[in-house]
């Protein structure tokens, strides 16, 4: 039963979302400067690398990270392979995925690629609003993604997030599928829980499990 760990490591030169804070990983006592203990001081934002998006992170007053189900973010999942040539997510796509009794869906796609580089990537495939209306109408409560975010970089409207955090749809991103094959799977992610006076999102182990 292989088990697949997506999870981006967090480190001192990983890509992050342009404007965020940028991560920092420092001695706080080391065995080398004479000190009895090895300590590190961990400095990033609350949406570095793989992590969840809590409701709080775009609506005022709605869910912290600390409010999520763990009965949402531990489930059977659908892994679907999206083309590489395909930048856009749309309705068109998301009917053509087989999605009956699917309720935590991720998208693989060519963003597992970048996470090999250093640099931020704006062209990053995303999903569209509309096809973000469809999957809730379907009953999707997970959507899971493989770059730092799930909408449009520099979208003007939010309309992705809004439209998936509003309905309480869990959001992953940031997750490393490269040598995930596509199909079914249990979904484990467990998002650091942090209080909810700053818990609009929170880094998180994710791994795929194999139901075979």
């Amino acid at each position: 039963m292989p088990i697949y760990d997506v999870t981006v490591p967090i480190r001192t030169t990983m890509p992050v979302y342009e404007g965020d804070p940028g991560v920092k990983l420092e001695p706080w006592s080391a065995f080398a400067k004479g000190d009895s203990s090895n300590v590190t001081m961990l400095s990033f934002g609350a949406h570095t690398g793989t992590h969840v998006d809590a409701p709080a992170h775009f609506i005022e007053g709605a869910n912290t990270i600390d409010k999520l189900s763990l009965e949402v973010l531990i489930g059977p999942a659908r892994l679907v392979r999206v083309p590489d040539d395909v930048m856009e997510i749309g309705t068109d796509f998301v009917a053509g995925c087989d999605l009956d009794g699917v309720t935590r869906l991720v998208f693989h796609t060519r963003n597992s690629q970048f996470w090999s580089g250093e640099g931020f990537r704006k062209d990053f495939t995303h999903l569209l609003p509309e096809a973000a209306q469809r999957l809730v109408e379907r009953g999707i409560k997970l959507v899971g993604t493989d770059y730092l975010s799930i909408e449009k970089f520099h979208s003007g409207h939010h309309r992705t997030h809004l439209t998936l955090l509003g309905k309480n749809v869990v959001i992953v991103e940031g997750l490393n599928l490269s040598g995930v094959p596509d199909g079914d799977y249990e979904l484990i992610c467990l998002p650091l829980k942090i209080a909810s006076g700053a818990g609009d999102g929170a880094p998180a182990r994710v791994v795929l499990r194999s139901l075979d």
